[in-house]
């Protein structure tokens, strides 16, 4: 790989209650983030971003395998996130998450090729991001739409980039508001 990982971090949390309710099980969301160095940070302008892009199935495989196995259940939502440090352009936080690395990512994860949401950001070090969540198979499940929130209090640093991936077990806890199913969602599969 040519894009130089500093270190992975891996978080996750096991929801019980919400709304003074305990759920019917837990549920379990988990982020995994790589901070790689920016190749194109501080230098010129450039139209080619594909050093960046070319590289970045590595890192879906490497990030949804750590984000599945800290969630240590089926995954059924999941999102994708950047920041890049104040060297470098949003274009590069965007290039660092394309389809490339989508497809990798959603394979190790075992999702369908529905649409995976994202978010990125130019930012100092220990911003934090909330990383949007779906359904891994039909983006209109409402009950799935929900959030986990990553910080890494050393990073980027202003030559970085801040991959995160985050998945969950399910949808919010207490959800009420109607929408597609996800029962729905796999009849029409």
């Amino acid at each position: 790989m040519s894009l130089t990982i500093r270190k992975v971090v891996t978080y996750c949390e096991e929801i019980r209650v919400d709304g003074a309710r305990a759920g019917e099980e837990p549920l379990r969301k988990a982020a995994a983030a790589a901070v790689v160095t920016n190749p194109y940070a501080g230098k010129p302008f450039a139209d080619d971003l594909s050093e960046i892009v070319d590289n970045s199935a590595e890192l879906g495989k490497l990030l949804g395998e750590a984000a599945a196995a800290a969630i240590g259940v089926p995954v059924e939502s999941y999102g994708k996130a950047s920041l890049v440090g104040t060297a470098g352009e949003q274009e590069h936080a965007v290039a660092i998450k394309t389809s490339v690395f989508g497809d990798a990512f959603r394979e190790a994860i075992g999702g369908a090729t529905a649409w995976l949401p994202s978010v990125s950001k130019r930012c100092a070090p220990g911003a934090s991001v909330d990383v949007p969540l779906c359904y891994k198979d039909e983006v209109w499940v409402r009950s799935h739409y929900d959030a986990v929130t990553m910080t890494i209090a050393d990073s980027p640093a202003p030559d970085e980039i801040v991959l995160v991936v985050a998945v969950a077990s399910g949808g919010r806890l207490h959800e009420r508001l109607g929408g597609k199913t996800v029962e729905e969602a796999r009849a029409s599969e």
